[in-house]
């Protein structure tokens, strides 16, 4: 998605309001269940105000003082962008973790296949349903790769074990990853 990513292509930028905040921050919690609400203050505080950028490909990015930290693609899950996940890895993001051979692939942009988390490197969690917002981790690794959603779940990936069982989002090295800011 961020592939080629051009911050000035971005067109308008909008405050978020406080009630959309909240909003937000509900979505951000169901999409983490292991956040609690100390965390998501601690990461969303109410100063300074999100500003909302529109993206080419119906993509919705979240900044604050510029820089981005979620981003939304139509209405799918709010997720992290990998700067802010790695800014706060202390926070019980939900995660994925792929084997070793699938790191290039991943970090060329290709999307994880379902053998990819199903192999003896690999794990995710037992109920996570199609759709569903994930930061994914490579085995042996202490620091996240990509971010993505869910394709299948988690229980169609270890029946099925074929094609692609994550849709990756953003990736380490991607352009949103290497832009600082947007304005």
């Amino acid at each position: 998605m961020f592939k080629r990513f051009d911050p000035s292509d971005c067109s308008t930028s909008t405050q978020v309001k406080t009630s959309a905040q909240r909003a937000i921050k509900a979505q951000i919690l169901e999409s983490h269940p292991a956040l609690n609400s100390d965390d998501i203050d601690e990461i969303l505080p109410k100063k300074p105000p999100l500003m909302q950028y529109k993206s080419p490909g119906h993509v919705t990015i979240f900044c604050r003082d510029s820089e981005p930290i979620f981003f939304q693609h139509r209405d799918g899950p709010i997720l992290p962008t990998l700067r802010f996940v790695h800014r706060y890895p202390h926070v019980g993001w939900t995660h994925a973790i792929v084997d070793k051979g699938a790191i290039p692939f991943i970090l060329g942009g290709a999307h994880i296949m379902c053998v990819g988390l199903t192999s003896a490197g690999g794990s995710m969690p037992t109920d996570l349903e199609a759709g569903r917002g994930l930061v994914i981790m490579a085995e042996g690794k202490d620091s996240a790769i990509a971010v993505g959603s869910m394709k299948l779940s988690t229980h169609d990936v270890k029946n099925k074990n074929k094609g692609v069982g994550i849709d990756c989002a953003h990736f380490l090295g991607d352009d949103l990853f290497n832009t600082n800011e947007i304005s």
